[in-house]
């Protein structure tokens, strides 16, 4: 018998309710799922269903927290927007400007902006990254002064996947007045301003229900990809890497962040006590779909900084780390609207299928959060995609 499904949905947007439902009843979440979606403001759908921890036979509740993987960049892109928006920095501004050491080595013309559109050249550091390091931001900060970019800054764009993080870190710390990390400048200006609950960095005490990650088995694969044939796209990146190529030296880089085959470091609390903005938010798809909904309401950013990101900055610009075209821009990810010729949408999916976008023309922000890790990503997910799809027809 598939698990039940709770929540509330408005009678507008009874067609996402359906699909959401069908999922389950059609085995295409294995686990726990969420959705979460947000119209000018209000929150107009808020179902969950499944498992927590299907082993366990733990519910998924209303206040089940998972982790949300890349979709976390989203909120970091945010973070940085906030951070133009009051003046502390602007996307155009270079690094060492804030941060004199970081010019070291061929990085002195790197821009902020360079860095939240992924063409700074730094997607993997030059040495190994450590568990003990990453909670330690002056020897983030020192590992990153001492890297070489991986290409010439500014000519080409590359998934910076996990370096992401800390470069935004090490810079809010230094432009941010209050000297905040991103941790802190999330937990003040959103989450108490705001009554929001997105975690970075789990506290040693937190008691909060975390649902548990699995992976997808290689039937469900066969499943995804009879369904959709570029999730073998997908698995040729995820394991068909050359050595020395980027995206191996990435993946290699940190080998306490993992998810392959039956190995997820996800769920082991000390790595989610490292606040690392790139990778390993916290949330439920209420709370992250809450955040862009205050964005779009002006509350977190003016609208002159809202309408930059209406279109991307790389328009199906070919990504060297992930060996495809992809649009980004401003720290996001974008998709193109699929309904609405010349419309893009903008947020950023997560390894496994977890996504937040935006729609700023119709005021639309979908959240969808699930533990049951899909093979494909963003748009390529079947569980996002027809959600996605179903809201965009509601509105």
């Amino acid at each position: 018998m598939p698990p039940e499904v709770f929540g509330t949905c408005d009678q507008e947007f009874s067609k996402v309710e359906k699909v959401f439902r069908k999922s389950f009843l059609d085995g295409w979440e294995r686990e726990g799922a969420s959705i979460s979606i947000y119209h000018k403001g209000k929150l107009v759908v808020d179902l969950y269903g499944g498992y927590a921890d299907k082993h366990s036979r733990i519910p998924w509740t209303k206040d089940t927290k998972t982790v949300v993987f890349s979709a976390s960049k989203a909120v970091g892109a945010l973070i940085a927007a906030m951070l133009v928006d009051r003046g502390y920095i602007k996307y155009e501004d270079k690094i060492s400007k804030f941060w004199p050491e970081f010019a070291q080595n061929g990085k002195s013309e790197i821009t902020f902006g360079w860095i939240m559109s992924h063409k700074a050249g730094l997607a993997v550091f030059d040495e190994h990254v450590t568990i003990e390091d990453a909670k330690c931001p002056k020897r983030m900060a020192a590992i990153i002064e001492r890297t070489m970019p991986n290409w010439m800054p500014g000519t080409k764009s590359g998934y910076h996947a996990f370096s992401y993080g800390w470069l935004l870190d090490q810079i809010c710390r230094r432009v941010d007045p209050k000297g905040r990390s991103v941790e802190h400048f999330i937990r003040e200006e959103i989450n108490e301003k705001y009554d929001v609950d997105f975690v970075l960095g789990l506290a040693p005490d937190a008691d909060m229900e975390i649902s548990r990650i699995s992976l997808p088995d290689v039937k469900y694969q066969v499943k995804e990809i009879i369904y959709d044939p570029r999730v073998l796209l997908v698995i040729g990146i995820l394991n068909l890497r050359r050595k020395r190529s980027l995206a191996y030296r990435i993946v290699r880089n940190h080998s306490w962040l993992r998810v392959k085959k039956n190995l997820c470091t996800f769920n082991n609390p000390e790595v989610l006590r490292v606040d690392q903005i790139a990778c390993s938010g916290i949330s439920t798809a209420r709370d992250l779909g809450k955040i862009f909904a205050l964005m779009l309401s002006e509350k977190l950013i003016k609208k002159e900084i809202l309408d930059k990101f209406k279109r991307p900055e790389i328009v199906n610009g070919f990504d060297v780390v992930v060996g495809v075209p992809i649009s980004k821009g401003y720290g996001f990810m974008y998709e193109k609207h699929p309904k609405k010729s010349g419309r893009w949408l903008y947020g950023h999916p997560g390894f496994g299928g977890t996504t937040v976008m935006v729609d700023p023309e119709d005021e639309l922000v979908i959240a969808y959060v699930s533990n049951g890790l899909k093979t494909g990503m963003g748009e390529i997910t079947r569980t996002y995609r027809l959600l996605r799809n179903a809201a965009l027809d509601c509105v």
